[in-house]
């Protein structure tokens, strides 16, 4: 039986369609994924490059000054990237990979990305994650929205029963066919990826392969599910497209939309303004308010002079972390805001299987918003740590060359790849159980 089913359904244009479909944009979205991981690598070694050519730069000009060479240089960190994440790029296109900082005020440099065409922003990125998400289910519609009807309305449905030992198993063996063909499709387009971006085969890599066998399990049962109910070929069509419009498209910019407004975030420009409002009006002020407030912070410096009557950069310094804290509000209320986004979009994600899809392999690839603020969140620590090794050196009034420089090339920050099995697996596990045992019950009456 099932070598027959099998040559039948190898015969039909539809395999030849869905194949020539699926294999040639798999193939396009993982060389997209390639070039993503070739920018990326260039930035990397362009950053590198850039520090290392502007600490020797600035110090043939400010040797005698380091207060001022350090208000010149940029330390760079950099978010080690995975190759996991050319296959779901997720919000990565609009988060920086790197950040280079001064000492200066930090808040005011925390937001700085380059410039991105906001076409292609609006457009996305054909990455193997959107192809597996949007385009397999419109594939498996194709190959299984006719599965009973088109034997019915061919009139051979009859003839067929009569062969058959069952008329529900008949179809499932059916649907069986075409999902290992989707499964195998699915499967080589993995393991493809996993050569041409060289990926580490680790757990992320399995998990994300297992949320999208699952995936591609729940539209075929989903589809199954249509299909019992023993509707005419057109009905199925537009029930089951309807379905993937309001999965895919309808609910995920409802949610969208719905926090957007419910947790209205402060502008990131808002905290940088008010950094530097913040460092500015200290010129005015009398430099006992500025340097009380950084000694607060950084007791250990209070037996540095601060002059009344001429420029030190103590003062100056302490105007920059006094521009910080003024934006330090704002900036606490953006974070919290954003994180309350994200785990309200994860909440409502538990019930609808794109969402939680989607979600599930940015979280896998370092590509959400999550991994951006661990991101952000190390580049304060990062930011304080630069300030620490050279506050002394600058009240001390030290000279550039009497510091080791190839301790200050670029650093490397790694995300953490840890996750939940039950939190990633369940939900669509669960989803696909239900459909399962309610189509079951709708077979019976075949």
């Amino acid at each position: 039986m099932y070598s027959l089913l099998f040559k039948s359904f190898f015969r039909t244009k539809i395999f030849l369609i869905s194949l020539v479909l699926l294999v040639t944009v798999g193939v396009i979205s993982i060389l997209i994924g390639k070039q993503y991981l070739v920018k990326q690598e260039k930035a990397i070694i362009a950053a590198q490059a850039f520090q290392e050519e502007s600490i020797a730069r600035n110090i043939e000009y400010h040797n005698d000054d380091l207060g001022l060479l350090l208000y010149y240089l940029r330390f760079t960190l950099i978010k080690q990237p995975s190759n996991l994440g050319a296959i779901s790029i997720g919000q990565s296109d609009v988060n920086p990979l790197l950040q280079a900082v001064t000492i200066r005020g930090l808040e005011g440099q925390k937001y700085d990305t380059d410039f991105e065409n906001p076409s292609l922003l609006m457009s996305g990125n054909l990455d193997l994650g959107f192809v597996i998400i949007y385009l397999f289910p419109l594939v498996i519609i194709a190959m299984t929205f006719n599965l009973y009807s088109e034997e019915k309305e061919l009139g051979t449905w009859r003839i067929l029963a009569a062969q058959t030992s069952g008329r529900a198993q008949f179809l499932l063996k059916k649907l069986g066919v075409r999902i290992l063909f989707v499964f195998g499709v699915l499967i080589f387009l993995f393991l493809l990826a996993g050569g041409i971006l060289s990926i580490s085969i680790n757990q992320n890599f399995w998990a994300i392969l297992l949320q999208s066998i699952l995936y591609v399990f729940f539209w075929s049962i989903l589809c199954l599910f249509i299909v019992s109910f023993q509707k005419n070929s057109s009905f199925n069509a537009l029930a089951l497209i309807s379905t993937w419009v309001i999965l895919t498209i309808l609910i995920p910019a409802t949610v969208n939309n719905y926090v957007l407004n419910r947790y209205q975030v402060p502008e990131a420009l808002e905290a940088m303004v008010e950094q530097r409002d913040g460092y500015h009006e200290k010129w005015d002020l009398e430099k006992d308010a500025t340097m009380t407030v950084f000694f607060e912070a950084y007791p250990q410096y209070k037996e540095y002079p601060v002059p009344e009557d001429e420029f030190s950069w103590i003062w100056y310094y302490g105007m920059q972390h006094a521009g910080d804290l003024t934006a330090e509000d704002t900036s606490m209320e953006m974070m919290e805001k954003i994180m309350l986004r994200n785990k309200v979009s994860e909440k409502v994600a538990l019930f609808i299987p794109t969402m939680h899809t989607q979600l599930s392999f940015n979280s896998l690839a370092g590509t959400d918003m999550v991994s951006h603020l661990d991101f952000l969140k190390n580049l304060t620590e990062f930011h304080e740590g630069l300030r620490l090794n050279f506050y002394p050196k600058v009240f001390d009034k030290n000279q550039a060359d009497s510091i080791n420089w190839k301790m200050h090339s670029a650093k490397f920050y790694k995300t953490s790849s840890g996750f939940s099995w039950a939190t990633l697996l369940l939900p669509l596990f669960l989803m696909v159980s239900l459909i399962g045992i309610l189509t079951l019950v709708n077979l019976r009456k075949l």
